[in-house]
């Protein structure tokens, strides 16, 4: 909002008391260059003034404060419509201006009469929709290439911070992983040894020791034991024992015992290894965007 003031004072006048209305054409509205100019007294210096409006990016607050900005006695500026209800702060003066409406500055209530001939029109207001809508895609055009390079910059940045992040708990991953791989791999080995003894304990006992009408009912307790503890690890799992996924819930419960103990963060670690992962995915989009010249894919907020 541009500001002009004129250089002739008025004569000093007794101000108005809030209930009573001031002449319209104490607050005046004229059009210059496409511009609505709003000439108004201010009450401490009782001089004319006037203030340039941009109707279609400057509100109703702004345009007060601009008021108070230019005169420091004004302690209260408010706009209401003709019914009454109070004009809010957020409303462009654009709109503001098709309808009358009252100024109250201080004490002191100002009927507008806002310009017939200057209301804009659907068609108009169309036009300018069209032209803002041009003018913003001329600006992408014009700054999308350096926009994008500036992203792809960004992301390349983030890419080596988060890796350097990475690199440590990588390589103390890698030794808790090796460590839970051994542990794991010597159970298994230790299962197999177990049953070969049991398997050559009971076919001493039936050959050697005793006939097999007495180690008949030993094996059946014994595979009926067996079919109890599979149950069991269903019931405690919720899993089927089968030997792949056996292995990994013992290799996953030794390398978290073992991440605890060497205060390895795994919750930080997936963390870091999601974000790598979305700023490589939003890395290629851009690449590939500006290798074919086409508009780049919208990024979350994240990246």
């Amino acid at each position: 909002v541009q500001l002009w003031r004129h250089n002739r004072t008025w004569a000093r006048q007794e101000g108005a008391s809030y209930s009573m209305l001031v002449p319209s054409d104490e607050v005046t509205i004229n059009y210059r260059h496409g511009l609505p100019m709003i000439t108004l007294t201010l009450p401490t210096r009782r001089e004319r003034c006037q203030f340039a409006v941009k109707p279609v990016v400057a509100t109703v607050g702004a345009f007060l404060q601009d008021i108070q900005r230019e005169d420091k006695g004004i302690v209260r500026a408010e706009v209401f419509a003709t019914d009454g209800s109070k004009v809010s702060d957020a409303t462009l003066m654009e709109v503001l201006l098709m309808n009358d409406f009252k100024l109250v500055i201080n004490n002191t209530t100002y009927s507008v009469s806002a310009p017939i001939k200057d209301k804009l029109s659907s068609e108009h207001a169309t036009e300018m929709e069209d032209i803002k809508s041009l003018v913003h895609r001329l600006f992408v055009a014009l700054h999308l290439e350096d926009h994008q390079i500036k992203k792809e910059r960004e992301l390349l940045q983030k890419l080596d911070h988060l890796k350097e992040q990475l690199m440590p708990l990588e390589q103390m991953k890698a030794r808790i992983m090796d460590s839970a791989d051994a542990k794991t791999s010597r159970l298994l080995w230790v299962g197999l040894a177990l049953m070969s003894t049991q398997g050559g304990a009971l076919a001493w006992l039936t050959w050697w020791v005793y006939s097999w009408d007495i180690m008949e009912p030993v094996t059946y307790f014994i595979t009926y034991g067996s079919a109890m503890a599979f149950y069991a690890y269903f019931v405690l799992t919720k899993q089927d024992y089968v030997y792949p996924d056996a292995k990994d819930r013992q290799f996953l419960h030794y390398f978290y015992r073992k991440s605890k103990a060497q205060h390895f963060n795994v919750e930080q670690y997936n963390k870091l290894k999601e974000e790598l992962a979305e700023a490589e995915e939003s890395l290629k989009r851009l690449r590939q965007a500006l290798h074919l010249k086409l508009p780049i894919q919208e990024i979350t907020n994240k990246d």
